[in-house]
């Protein structure tokens, strides 16, 4: 069947799909399915109405979705590795589970959307998360004031956001830049979770990279650890116990 997909400013066809499914399946169902199609055929998705797409477990790796219209989308599960959604409304999105590694979020809004378990290394979220900049903590040298922390008896587990706690002396990546980060660490982990925590403050102590895959090995974290911190002659002296005045 044919199934036509909007663009969400003109509010004209923007492209038709060929589909297959019951005509009385979901209109989520529906323009899922065309994605899919819009996917794998080329079609032009920047800019489209896909308001509540169901794309659950959905491959979109390297997807142009910039500026689409994806609120209530179920997207949980989903690939979209490397993905521009620049601009996007992921508004009440469930993107839990998603992979996002890499993807270009910029700009995006992501009011209410579930990111719980979202792989999100990489992803560059600057402007899709309503913050103010004087809340995020910004940790000069950040891989080297993480090795240093490391050496001076921490430990680094990227098996556990806090292996023991968020006072404690072992953490994964984000949680060493959470537990750096002080109190102004510790409260955009209570409002966004260690992941988006770690990469907004990532992000503002390294500008212009992007935050690092707080899914990668023990050895492989350290490896990265060491050689973005290898340039640097001097660690930098950073208070890394934030709670111990609680």
């Amino acid at each position: 069947m044919k199934f036509e997909v909007k663009n969400r400013f003109s509010g004209e066809v923007q492209f038709t799909a060929e589909i297959e499914c019951a005509e009385d399946a979901s209109v989520s169902v529906k323009l899922g399915l065309a994605v899919r199609w819009a996917y794998k055929t080329g079609a032009y998705l920047r800019n489209a109405d896909l308001g509540g797409a169901y794309l659950r477990d959905a491959y979109l790796g390297g997807a142009d979705l910039g500026g689409a219209y994806l609120r209530n989308a179920d997207l949980g599960g989903a690939n979209l590795r490397g993905a521009n959604l620049s601009g996007a409304n992921l508004r009440d999105a469930d993107l839990r589970g998603a992979d996002l590694y890499d993807a270009y979020l910029r700009d995006a809004y992501l009011g209410g959307a579930n990111l719980r378990d979202a792989h999100l290394g990489g992803a560059n979220l600057r402007g899709a998360l309503k913050v103010d900049p004087e809340d995020i903590p910004v940790i000069p040298n950040i891989d080297s004031a993480i090795l240093g922390a490391i050496e001076m008896g921490g430990k680094l587990d990227m098996g556990s956001w806090h292996a023991d706690g968020i006072c404690g002396t072992t953490h994964c990546r984000a949680g060493w830049a959470v537990h750096l980060g002080g109190e102004k660490g510790k409260e955009l982990e209570k409002r966004f979770g260690p992941q988006i925590a770690g990469i907004l403050i990532y992000e503002a102590s390294r500008p212009g990279q992007p935050a690092p895959d707080f899914y990668a090995t023990d050895d492989d974290a350290m490896e990265d650890i060491r050689k973005c911190a290898i340039h640097v002659e001097e660690v930098p002296t950073i208070d890394a116990s934030p709670c111990s005045s609680e």
